[in-house]
Order: C-alpha cells, then structure tokens, then sequence
C-alpha cells in the first residue's frame, strides 16, 4: 500500500474495535504488537548454535525470516496477535499421569487440530478489517510459517514468556493458542503495558520436567522435551530418556499443569476442542490395537496425525514397556500387554520393532527369548 493510498485511520480507536471483533469471533483477547524483535532474535540464534533444537532442521533454516515479518509478508506494518483459549474439559490430568496403563495426550491434541480453526477465525478478522478500514495486502499465522509468536505476543501485552518459554497469561495461564495477522494496514496503537513477568522465584515448571528439559530459566533443550521426542523426533528414541517419559504418548503438559498461574485458566466450552473418542481416558493397550485405517480414520482433523502412525505406534510402545515396569501395574494387565506387544513384534518399521523389543525388556520377568519366539 503506498503512502497515497494508505486509509486515514484516525478519529476511532482500531486498537480496541478490533479487540471486540476478535472477540465477537471467539478469540480471548486481540492486540497490536511492536516488531521489536533483535533481543528475540538473538536468543533464538544461541539456542540455534547450542544444537537445542535437534532435528528441526527447518528453524535453522529459516532463522533469519523470524526477526522480520515483513519477509514473509511484504508490506507488513502492523501485526495483530490474537489469543485463543482452549483447556478443555476432561479426565483429571495428574490422576491420568500416575496410571501406568492410561495413555497421557497432550490437552491440546485431544480435539480438532487448532491452526485450521485458528485460521479461519483470523481470515474473518482481517476481513473484517478490510470492510471496516480499508482492503489490505495480509496474511494470516496460526503456527505455520517462522514467525517469532510468543515474543509478538508479549509485544502485544498478551502476556509474558514464562520460565517454562511459554506465554502466561494471568487469566488463562498457558492454556491458549496464538495466531497473527500481518498486514500492510498502518493502525497505530498506543504503546500498550506489557504484561508485569510474575514468575517470581518460582521453579515449578524446571523441577517438574520429567526429562530435564527445561535447563534453566527460559532455556529448552528440545532434543530432552516429551513433545519434541513424541511429534517431531524421528527414528530411535534416545533409550536414557524412554523410562522418563512414563505413559505420555503425544506430547507432554507437565510444565503447565504445575504452574501455578494455570489455576486461574477457565475450562473452554469450544466443541472443537472437547475431547474426541474417549482419547482423555483411553487406555495403551486399546490404542496400540488401532490399525493404520483406525488410526487414520479417527485422527481426522487431528493433531495427532502429525505423528503418524509410525511414530504413533512407536511412542506407545515406549509407554507399554514403562508399564511393565511399574509396580502398580497388576499381573493379568502385565500379561495383556506382553501379548499385545509381542503381536506386533514383526511390525514392517524398524524403529517399531525396536521399541517393541526394549518394551518386552522392561518385564521383570523377561527373559532371553527373542521377540519372534514371543510371537509364536
């Protein structure tokens, strides 16, 4: 948009109009964010020279578009982040984490796939600026291109990066998705409060991480976190970190569900996100039965088919092995899972087999039998 044609935009306060229409559409809350994003960008590329980022080749790669929106999208000005809201109601999360039998899934994989929905609402917000102040050059994020969202999002005042780097919000916690808006649209914005960081002394969430991850104040080392090892890592899980990760086969909530500003978060009503197919209360031995066509079938829209099934299969069998290993599993279930491993054992995927094979190992009572003779 150049100079000539740019909308006179004074005379009403964009700022909060688009707050109320980011609303109107089900968002939380909505804000204009500074690109003040040097220090941000900064950090990133340490952690990017320290290796934390493990196979995500892609951050590297793309490193350098994250300190500038406009290099994804020419003629950005102005970018509006937008909070989504989305602790769903379901099965007690700490009571699920100390069954060894249960299957722990990330509270937000257990609905419909959020950047889909995320999107949309914010194609409606851009559009309704468009009929409201004039057309715009835009694009819309939800997650899906190397952008640095959380530290837009601070920008905005949504709320400050945690010691756990995940934004906190004094009335939702963490529990939230964020999406932007970029845009060519020249809304000027009162320097807004940025949120007052209230960790504290706190250390919750870094004495919490079952794996160590969390390495110190606002510092991850992906290549230790649960989510990273259950979505994004492929092949072999490092074998030292299996008997950490316990029952979570699809990412990990153990840093939120600690926090203590995760007590004021209000369950969300959405239907998109409420739990689909019991997946808040199933049981390992139930899901690792799922062929690929159930798999496929019921993750639908999901995130969950970003592991695929694969990896699916490979992250359970991790979880059945630390059942085997857990004192509180019974004897008959011990029994049912060794069986329901050893089914699988000749499973057409190496890193499955493998996994089978360690799975099997974790029985006190196993012994030197090879998992093809377990399959006889």
């Amino acid at each position: 948009m150049s100079p000539s044609t740019a909308p006179t935009l004074e005379g009403r306060d964009w700022p909060a109009l688009i707050r109320e229409w980011a609303r109107e559409l089900g968002f939380a809350d909505a804000a204009i964010s500074t690109l003040a994003l040097d220090e941000d960008s900064a950090h990133l590329q340490r952690w990017l020279a320290d290796g934390r980022h493990g196979g995500m080749a892609w951050m590297a790669e793309h490193a350098a578009l994250r300190a500038d929106p406009a290099l994804l999208q020419p003629g950005t000005v102005t970018v509006i982040s937008a909070r989504l809201d989305y602790r769903p109601s379901a099965a007690d999360a700490e009571a699920l984490l100390l069954d060894p039998e249960a299957a722990y899934i990330s509270r937000y994989a257990l609905g419909r796939d959020y950047h889909k929905l995320m999107r949309k609402r914010l194609k409606q917000l851009a559009e309704r600026l468009a009929a409201e102040i004039a057309p715009h050059g835009y694009r819309v994020f939800a997650d899906s291109a190397p952008l640095l969202e959380k530290a837009l999002a601070r920008n905005a005042g949504l709320g400050w990066i945690g010691k756990h780097t995940l934004v906190l919000n004094r009335e939702a916690g963490s529990w939230f998705f964020l999406g932007e808006i970029c845009t060519d649209l020249p809304i000027d914005s009162p320097a807004r409060e940025p949120a007052t960081p209230r960790c504290g002394s706190c250390t919750a969430c870094i004495d919490i991480c079952p794996t160590q991850a969390i390495t110190g104040p606002y510092q991850l080392d992906a290549r230790r976190c649960i989510s990273y090892l259950t979505i994004e890592h492929h092949g072999d899980i490092p074998e030292d970190l299996r008997p950490l990760i316990g029952n979570r086969i699809f990412g990990c909530d153990d840093c939120q569900l600690v926090c203590p500003w995760n007590r004021y978060a209000q369950l969300d009503a959405t239907p998109d996100f409420a739990p689909r197919h019991r997946l808040d209360s199933a049981r390992l031995i139930d899901l690792f039965a799922w062929t690929e066509a159930e798999y496929l079938s019921r993750t639908e829209g999901m995130a969950l088919r970003r592991a695929g099934y694969a990896r699916w299969l490979r992250n359970i069998a991790v979880a059945m092995g630390n059942a085997l290993a857990d004192a509180k599993t019974s004897p008959s279930a011990s029994a049912q899972l060794v069986a329901a491993l050893a089914a699988r054992a000749a499973f057409p995927d190496s890193t499955v087999q493998s996994h089978i094979r360690w799975a099997l190992q974790r029985h006190p009572a196993a012994d030197s039998r090879s998992p093809a003779r377990c399959s006889d």
